[in-house]
């Protein structure tokens, strides 16, 4: 199960990078559809496929689906991935308030999931207020590459 930690204090800050990219969506209902499509391809064209790219793909749309909703509605979703020779990391970036919460829905609830599923799934994740001084924040995983 992954841990929550700040990312001020991540020790992927240390990392090179081959891959540091960005995205940036409309926090519109299709807004997790292109955030994923566009995070599997950048993921995939660095050289992680298989489980490890569809695990990013589905995580991703989760936090994109989160700030869609929880976000302003007029507002703009940077999403930020990079690889590195062991990791990927995903960011997701709204001016939304508040912080996320895991949550363990009812089985019968039609949502309430993907905070669980990133716990569940990422080897580590966590929040940190946007640096830049505007409201939000990023919410962030990462995943090991497999050899």
């Amino acid at each position: 199960m992954g841990d929550v930690r700040d990312l001020r204090s991540a020790a992927s800050l240390r990392r090179e990078w081959r891959v540091d990219d960005e995205v940036v969506v409309r926090a519109e209902r299709s807004a997790p559809r292109a955030a994923r499509h566009w995070v599997m391809r950048t993921v995939a064209d660095s050289g992680v496929t298989g489980a490890v790219n569809q695990v990013v793909e589905l995580l991703t749309g989760e936090l994109v689906s989160n700030a869609v909703l929880h976000g302003p509605s007029d507002g703009l979703v940077h999403v930020h991935v990079s690889v590195g020779e062991r990791t990927v990391r995903v960011g997701v970036t709204d001016d939304g308030g508040g912080r996320p919460t895991v949550s363990h829905p009812e089985p019968t609830a039609p949502s309430g999931r993907g905070l669980a599923l990133v716990e569940a799934l990422a080897e580590s994740w966590g929040t940190t207020a946007r640096a830049d001084g505007h409201p939000g924040k990023t919410v962030w995983f990462e995943l090991d590459i497999a050899d």
